[in-house]
């Protein structure tokens, strides 16, 4: 009886381990980058810690438009005018944070279902500094059907 179930699960294991599960092909999703920076107005902008996907102009446009409210960062953005019927953006924002050092790393991937948002957030090491700051990351991404996970 024992041989029988050692057989049965070691079927299961090497079919699992076969599985052609297009899943767990992940390729990586080239990305150009917008804007990898701070907010410094004290939450004043009114940006809530978010992920965004922009696939349109006007979105696009208050976005800007309410990140300028209090410091004009578009300035320092390496483009505003995204050309939506081929790109789409995806703007990360933190929550607003009591120091500085803080930033947004990004990791891009897709799979044959998914295109996945991966979010790593740097904590400063050492002294920062005691200002109330909010970091974003903005890239643009080729358009695409896929639904996008933020993790």
């Amino acid at each position: 009886m024992k041989k029988i179930v050692l057989m049965i699960l070691l079927s299961i294991f090497v079919l699992s381990c076969n599985s052609n599960d297009d899943n767990s092909e992940m390729t990586n999703i080239e990305s150009t980058l917008i804007a990898k920076d701070t907010l410094f107005g004290n939450g004043d902008e009114g940006i809530m810690e978010q992920n965004l996907e922009i696939t349109d102009q006007n979105t696009w446009d208050n976005l800007i438009s309410q990140m300028n409210s209090v410091n004009n960062v578009s300035d320092n953005f390496s483009e505003i005018d995204i050309d939506f019927s081929q790109y789409k953006v995806i703007a990360i924002f933190d929550e607003i944070r009591g120091s500085g050092g803080h930033r947004l790393e990004l990791n891009i991937m897709s799979n044959s279902e998914n295109i996945i948002v991966n979010i790593t957030k740097v904590v400063p090491r050492g002294n920062a500094t005691t200002v109330i700051t909010q970091p974003f990351h903005i890239v643009k991404i080729l358009n695409s059907d896929l639904p996008i996970i933020f993790e």
